[in-house]
């Protein structure tokens, strides 16, 4: 039980603070810029990979709790119930927000800039990047686990910079869901509920290849 609080609390203070900073950058007079916001994303992963790491594992995050599965990291059995402790972090977030910021009709929800297929190859690529950061930073070297936290955060900084203003750069289903069920937005949402387990379970083949490991 400790583990699915862990992902619970730890998927709602990466929806709290990471879709709070898209909220505040919108109502409040765009004041963080991208900068800004990829900055927020980026720091609260780390945070929350130190903070509940040795708990859960800081999943935060459906398609990484598959992938994990995929790569015999992670019992199949337990995938269900992380799944949904992250889902009911990431909906309580939203509806925190929703209370506290009532003049936000789109709660920092992810939609494309472009086309459609456009940001569903960007985040198809995009998933398999950070889940391959995850695979490569959580093996080998002790060292290399200590600053595991940092690679991974790090990385999705640098993603939000690169493809939030295409695809929102959403990486994870439940961060996209939660605000979309929250205010009613759908638009594209079919993206962000496919591509991030794509990307992610793609990049388990190419981490056990690299291994010469059989799946």
């Amino acid at each position: 039980m400790k583990r699915y609080l862990s992902e619970f609390l730890a998927t709602f203070i990466l929806l709290f603070t990471g879709t709070g900073s898209v909220i505040v950058h919108q109502t409040m007079g765009e004041t963080l810029g991208l900068p800004g916001i990829a900055a927020v994303w980026g720091l609260v992963i780390i945070a929350l990979i130190y903070a509940f790491g040795d708990i859960s594992g800081a999943h935060l995050n459906p398609a990484v709790t598959v992938a994990f599965a995929v790569d015999k990291r992670f019992e199949w059995k337990e995938v269900p119930f992380f799944i949904m402790a992250q889902f009911a972090g990431a909906v309580a977030a939203s509806l925190t927000l929703h209370f506290l910021f009532p003049a936000s009709d789109t709660l920092g929800i992810t939609k494309p800039a472009g086309s459609d297929m456009q940001s569903f190859i960007l985040e198809v690529i995009m998933t398999f990047i950070i889940m391959m950061i995850i695979l490569r930073v959580s093996v080998g070297a002790k060292e290399k686990g200590i600053t595991a936290g940092i690679a991974i955060g790090a990385t999705v900084w640098l993603l939000v910079l690169f493809g939030g203003p295409v695809s929102g750069c959403s990486l994870n289903p439940t961060r996209s869901l939660a605000p979309a069920l929250v205010t009613g937005h759908f638009e594209g949402l079919w993206i962000y509920l496919t591509a991030p387990f794509i990307g992610m379970i793609s990049a388990v083949f190419a981490h056990r290849v690299l291994h010469n490991e059989a799946m």
